[in-house]
């Protein structure tokens, strides 16, 4: 007892002064190079400690405020889930090691290579794509730095430009579904992921068309930023591509609506498509859906036999095949998740089977890629799952000691209007963006951010427009998720630029890098503006 008394001064009763020191805390573990769980566990000891006392440590061990440490990390890592996180990671992983993405991104230039800025647009289509197979982040921009940057850079690109495209459209991945920032704060709050991935679609896709116009009208505006590639005479031209395209898109056209047709046609004979009172209707497999299927084929198959014709469909066909795997494992991931067939983590995994097999039918699927593949996802969800860890005992610690009571009182005691409160909790998402990872930010800040949102006036939320009580954390969730976005751009931790950094040539520094995120970092922030005062936008396809 006289041993435990030495360390009294330890014990702090004031939360004001518990939350000064644990952000001091914070930022001194992270400055000093310390691994964020690792930081986050031992201040989350540290919090009980001066909150209760260091008794805690020796006496009733595995009871009282420990045991509720323990308790949120074991809720936290037996959710279901979060199997998904190591199933998408695992599926980028194949899709960067198989010449999938390359294909595609060959696919996609031979389409737009006559536009002026046409790699750059493409280098933003192609990680839209890739957003919506796998929604992981450093992958994607590790692949377009290996396939986009030397071409852009060869054909003359400003540098500014093709760093800025690369890894702004790399980072897509955080709010094009299936994003795993929306799995986590989906687990974290409670809120429906499914819901979240419908949420998140128009912003993320807006997101991407301000990176695709602002390409387009800073090239046009300044042709040397984006210099044209000299014409290849063997490729078709004007009029001639557009009707090569036309003939690729309905060829696909017809393997698709041929699949829904069976699939539509299985449901009635079996009679899993009868109309149910308080049940969703199966997308695309009802009885009534089955004229507007064969419809779409019909038209499809008139295009290609009487516009275009089955020649220029063969080469537009071989010009366009390169889209069709990474089309497929899309379908297969969200079309899995949207027609009701699976939920998340078993989407996750039957991406992997469709990466897996596509790759055996390409005969690219080798022993030393699922190896290395395997290995890759070791290491990040090492990482992820050590983050959680760490922050899920320190936002229990942090409630235990009645933080998150404090924070609230003292944002209500504040009497700013709701607009405002919502403003200063994005300055502390950028702020903190800059210095943390995402995963812990989710894990400490939302658990005492989003009680507070969901107390504001719902009405009050935004300028224009207006939300319904319940979805008001399906908003704040993708709100968070653009904060996050700009996070990745944002010196002096970026994450993109190190991932760029990693694969870029020796002469581009990281300064260089980071100079050439500013203009999309100002997309970004336009963006998440439109969210702020346009809330409607986010519940559009709810």
């Amino acid at each position: 007892m006289e041993f435990l008394e030495l360390f009294a001064w330890m014990k702090v009763s004031d939360v004001a002064t518990l939350s000064i020191v644990l952000l001091l805390g914070m930022f001194a573990l992270l400055a000093i190079g310390m691994p964020l769980g690792f930081a986050s566990a031992f201040l989350a000891v540290a919090v009980l400690v001066m909150k209760f006392g260091p008794e805690l440590l020796y006496g009733n061990f595995g009871k009282g405020p420990l045991s509720v440490l323990g308790q949120a990390v074991y809720r936290q890592m037996t959710n279901y889930v979060l199997i998904s996180v190591p199933l998408f990671i695992f599926m980028a992983s194949l899709l960067e090691r198989s010449g999938i993405a390359r294909d595609m991104y060959s696919s996609l230039n031979r389409w737009l290579s006559g536009v002026r800025g046409g790699i750059a647009i493409v280098t933003s289509v192609m990680a839209v794509i890739m957003a919506a197979m796998s929604g992981i982040i450093g992958g994607e921009v590790v692949l377009l730095g290996l396939i986009a940057l030397p071409q852009m850079l060869r054909l003359g690109y400003n540098q500014n430009l093709a760093i800025g495209t690369i890894c702004a459209s790399g980072s897509l991945g955080t709010m094009i579904p299936p994003s795993i920032v929306l799995i986590f704060y989906g687990l974290v709050t409670e809120t429906s992921i499914k819901a979240l991935f419908t949420a998140s679609f128009l912003p993320g896709f807006m997101l991407a068309s301000f990176f695709i116009l602002y390409i387009i009208i800073r090239t046009n505006l300044n042709p040397s930023m984006a210099p044209l590639p000299e014409v290849d005479p063997s490729e078709p031209q004007g009029r001639e591509k557009f009707l090569r395209f036309v003939g690729f898109v309905s060829r696909f056209t017809l393997w698709i609506t041929g699949a829904l047709l069976i699939r539509a046609v299985f449901f009635t004979i079996t009679g899993d498509n009868k109309v149910v009172e308080g049940v969703d209707p199966i997308a695309l497999g009802m009885v009534s859906d089955i004229p507007y299927i064969i419809g779409a084929g019909v038209v499809a198959a008139v295009l290609i036999q009487f516009v275009v014709g089955r020649e220029r469909t063969a080469e537009g066909w071989e010009m366009g095949k390169g889209l069709i795997a990474p089309t497929i494992v899309i379908g297969v991931v969200l079309g899995s998740i949207y027609m009701g067939i699976t939920g998340i983590t078993e989407a996750a995994g039957m991406g992997v089977v469709a990466v897996f097999t596509i790759g055996l039918i390409r005969r690219e699927m080798t022993f030393d890629i699922v190896w290395d593949s395997l290995m890759r996802t070791l290491k990040s969800t090492g990482t992820i799952i050590w983050v959680t860890i760490g922050a899920a005992a320190l936002a229990a610690a942090y409630t235990l000691a009645g933080g998150p009571t404090y924070v609230a009182n003292m944002i209500v005691a504040s009497e700013l209007p709701t607009m405002g409160v919502i403003l200063v909790m994005m300055v502390i998402f950028l702020i903190m963006g800059m210095f943390m990872d995402w995963v812990g930010i989710v894990l400490l800040i939302m658990p005492v951010f989003l009680p507070i949102v969901l107390k504001l006036p719902v009405e009050e939320i935004g300028f224009l427009g207006g939300l319904e009580p319940k979805h008001v954390a399906i908003w704040f969730g993708v709100v968070f998720c653009m904060n996050m976005q700009v996070s990745f751009l944002s010196p002096p931790f970026g994450p993109a630029a190190f991932y760029l950094k990693s694969v870029a040539p020796p002469q581009i520094s990281l300064t260089a890098i980071f100079r050439g995120f500013l203009p999309f970092i100002a997309l970004q922030l336009l963006a998440l503006s439109v969210l702020l005062i346009y809330p409607p936008i986010v519940t559009m396809f709810l």
